[in-house]
């Protein structure tokens, strides 16, 4: 692993290059259990936020099995697809099954879908289970697509201006994007950011090329993931392997 390479043209980004997908997920589960640890000898309790797809599953098992006071602790989504835990496109599902396993299936989890026809017909009931939880979140943990979309902030997606937007006051906020498949329902940003840790994390070197485009100047709407690049308090932290 070398810690602290700097990501081109931003010598503030935190980003740590690691071997491979084993190393980089043993690090980023250490650094999100270290987090909520700290949260915990704080408040007694704390809440955390994961992004779905496959890259985190490694992860998850690994965090998975974190010696935490896991009954202390709630997991959300960072976004979510709009289907139920029976489609293999939910997020839920997948954290279920690779994180809430283990030490870990004593934490309280706490879904986005809840239900309905769609994200707005459930948005006020989705927003008052999120605002029960001990927010800011410990840990926020993201992923990036190769469109530079990060939670379901999908380029020029209807609703993105919004959930973007850094003096929302609302937290969560549907969207829709053709690239997105279905609705999605997803935090805004300033949730996000208002986190104890962010990590963003990214496999591959396509996605490094990614990051490198979303650090250069150029509209948010284009490259959603700059608006976590420009808008953080505190750089986040950057986990990538080849």
């Amino acid at each position: 692993m070398c810690e602290g390479d700097p990501a081109r043209r931003d010598p503030g980004l935190r980003l740590s290059t690691y071997a491979d997908r084993e190393a980089l997920a043993r690090a980023l589960a250490a650094h999100v259990a270290e987090a909520v640890r700290a949260r915990l000898a704080r408040d007694g309790a704390a809440a955390l936020a994961v992004s779905g797809g496959r890259t985190p599953t490694r992860f998850f098992a690994l965090l998975s099995e974190a010696p935490l006071e896991w009954g202390k602790v709630a997991v959300t989504l960072v976004d979510e697809r709009w289907v139920p835990e029976t489609s293999e496109r939910s997020n839920a599902a997948l954290a279920r099954a690779h994180l809430l396993v283990g030490r870990a299936a004593a934490a309280r989890f706490v879904p986005l879908y809840r239900g309905g026809p769609s994200p707005e017909s459930d948005l006020a009931d989705a927003e008052a289970a999120v605002a029960a939880l001990s927010l800011p979140f410990a840990a926020v943990v993201l992923g990036m697509g190769d469109d530079g979309h990060t939670a379901s902030f999908f380029p020029h997606g209807e609703g993105l201006a919004a959930a973007i937007d850094p003096g929302t006051q609302r937290l969560l906020a549907p969207v829709r994007a053709p690239a997105a498949g279905e609705p999605r329902i997803t935090f805004t940003l300033p949730p996000l950011l208002a986190a104890d840790a962010v990590f963003l994390h990214i496999e591959g070197a396509g996605k490094r090329r990614v990051l490198d485009a979303a650090l250069e100047d150029g509209p948010e709407t284009d490259m959603p993931v700059r608006a976590v690049l420009r808008h953080a308090r505190r750089p986040p932290d950057v986990l990538w392997c080849p």
